[in-house]
């Protein structure tokens, strides 16, 4: 196995992978092909070789020989850091089974961590933070709550826009988030009082029972298939009168499935259900859209769950 993600550890191996990715960007796939599978003699333990040959393979609709290349990437990356077993779930179908691996989630962040907010509000027009501030507001002002809370965790907090969003609502506000380069952005904006690098579900589990009084979670269960165990997770460290608010990227009909864009979609009728199991019900859920992809809308849900 290589000894990072960067280098197969062979130069004469890197340039042809190089060369191999100017291809793809060309849509050259069988040339890039052939040269990928000229670089997999030379380095044959490289797990991005043979996902990047997985990816070339689908292109050509060679599906079958794509799946035999994402499961070598995985048997030599176990993690799945690239994202091998959402592509096999793409080309099986199964894309209500599969879960995205945490190091997969942290390297997709941790990549872009730096540009995170330039990227998401200016080239996909990101509204997700303020949406779901209108949401907290108006569900407050509707049952005559006071819309500031004691202890609030913002889930997956990213580099801190949620926080920023709702900096003079909350008095301590904790942030937890899979990707370390992101908790690093985090904490140079001084929003949180405390912050975590990991996944929600433990980050959640570890907590004393009723200890927040505002969970949120602004694009973030794109990246979980089933919701059960969150909710659970959320019922136990939310007091008995606090709130779980988030957007999810929305679906007709029921459950959820893995979409083409990589991201899970929730049906509301799932969260409904999921959220009556976990012993929380749904205060407030509407139509939104919290982002664009390719100059288009993404149908999402915009969420606000309290105690049964």
């Amino acid at each position: 196995m290589a000894n990072n993600n960067d280098s197969s550890g062979d130069l004469n191996a890197d340039r042809r992978f190089q060369y191999a990715l100017e291809l793809i960007a060309d849509k050259d796939f069988t040339s890039a092909l052939d040269l990928l599978t000229q670089t997999v003699e030379l380095t044959p333990n490289w797990p991005p070789l043979w996902f990047t040959k997985g990816e070339t393979l689908a292109q050509l609709e060679e599906l079958e020989l794509a799946k035999e290349a994402f499961q070598k990437a995985i048997v030599l990356d176990p993690s799945d850091r690239l994202g091998a077993k959402l592509r096999i779930a793409k080309i099986t179908g199964a894309t209500t089974d599969t879960m995205m691996s945490p190091a997969f989630i942290a390297a997709l962040f941790d990549q872009y961590a730096e540009r995170f907010d330039e990227h998401l509000t200016k080239a996909l027009n990101y509204r997700g933070p303020e949406i779901l501030f209108e949401a907290l507001r108006a569900h407050c002002e509707k049952t005559s709550r006071n819309f500031h809370f004691k202890r609030a965790a913002d889930l997956g907090c990213g580099t801190g826009l949620m926080a920023q969003k709702l900096l003079h609502n909350v008095d301590v506000f904790s942030g937890v988030d899979l990707s370390e380069k992101m908790i690093k952005q985090a904490q140079k904006s001084g929003y949180y009082n405390e912050t975590d690098c990991g996944d929600i579900i433990g980050f959640l589990s570890h907590k004393p029972r009723q200890s927040f009084d505002l969970l949120v979670a602004a694009d973030v269960l794109v990246y979980i298939s089933a919701l059960t165990l969150l909710f659970e997770k959320a019922s136990h460290a939310m007091t008995r009168d606090g709130l779980f608010a988030f957007t999810v990227q929305s679906k007709e009909g029921t459950d959820y499935q893995l979409g083409p864009d990589m991201r899970y979609h929730h049906s509301a009728e799932y969260i409904e259900k999921t959220a009556r199991k976990a012993g929380l019900k749904v205060a407030r859920l509407s139509e939104c859209v919290t982002r664009f992809d390719a100059g288009k809308p993404v149908p999402s849900l915009v969420v606000v769950l309290s105690a049964a």
